[in-house]
């Protein structure tokens, strides 16, 4: 597995950076200067490199599909914000579940 620019371990599946703002604007159909917002505004945060330059994972990717998606449907970003928090909460809950339903009693 990969090791983190920053030295924190492995990285999972996905989150391996490996696009720069200008191929994630085109993968998304989104421009980059609202990347850089969504950045700024707390939405995602990617990598960078030594020298300061963002790199974008599939999973950040994913991250800027769901909020033009939602962004589509008429949100603010505040709004997407907000649901981008719940379904990670909603995330994390089916997981420890999971987890739960699968541990002997």
């Amino acid at each position: 597995m990969a090791e983190s620019a920053a030295g924190r371990g492995p990285r999972p599946p996905g989150s391996r950076a490996l696009y720069a703002i200008s191929v994630a604007a085109e993968l998304t159909g989104t421009g980059q200067q609202n990347i850089r917002l969504y950045e700024t505004k707390g939405l995602l945060t990617p990598s960078r490199t030594a020298g300061g330059t963002r790199q974008y994972s599939d999973d950040d990717i994913a991250v800027l599909l769901r909020i033009g998606e939602l962004l589509e449907q008429g949100l603010n970003l505040a709004g997407v914000a907000k649901v981008l928090e719940l379904e990670a909460a909603n995330l994390k809950l089916h997981r420890a579940l999971k987890r739960a339903r699968s541990q002997p009693e």
